[in-house]
């Protein structure tokens, strides 16, 4: 079932190509739990799920560009909200959004730390060998 501006969709031209179907089925059972919902048509479904489908391409499109921008390889829930609040499109998340804390620094990569001072920062330790039970160490008493 072709919808019409469907090679004019959010992402197309970034050569996204979307897997995830969101799934009819759940998607019906869910409309028909509201009481006010009668019976539900069976394209209305299909054509929510494909709805969701160009919605989120769209979100994530504009979250990975913001993510880019600030030269992250990790698209987060800052540059979620950043997407949210710079495009009008998404003017209906702004409450949500609004929880969400901003980013340290006000953007900037997300390896650098929050020490301002003027020491060296101290290299991290390798967690993985500490982790885990530690090997008893045989008692010279209990081997007389």
């Amino acid at each position: 079932m072709p919808l019409a501006n469907v090679g004019n969709a959010p992402g197309v031209a970034e050569g996204i190509e979307v897997k995830t179907k969101f799934p009819v089925a759940r998607i019906k059972r869910i409309m028909q739990a509201d009481e006010d919902v009668g019976k539900v048509a069976q394209v209305t479904p299909v054509a929510v799920s494909k709805a969701l489908e160009l919605f989120m391409i769209s979100l994530v499109t504009k979250a990975a560009s913001e993510a880019k921008s600030r030269s992250s390889k990790r698209v987060t829930a800052a540059h979620l909200k950043a997407a949210v609040l710079n495009d009008e499109q998404f003017d209906f998340l702004n409450d949500i959004v609004s929880k969400v804390a901003d980013a340290p620094g006000g953007g900037g990569n997300a390896a650098k730390t929050d020490n301002d001072s003027d020491e060296p920062a101290e290299p991290k330790k390798k967690r993985g060998a500490t982790r885990g039970r530690k090997k008893k160490v045989a008692d010279p008493i209990d081997d007389e």
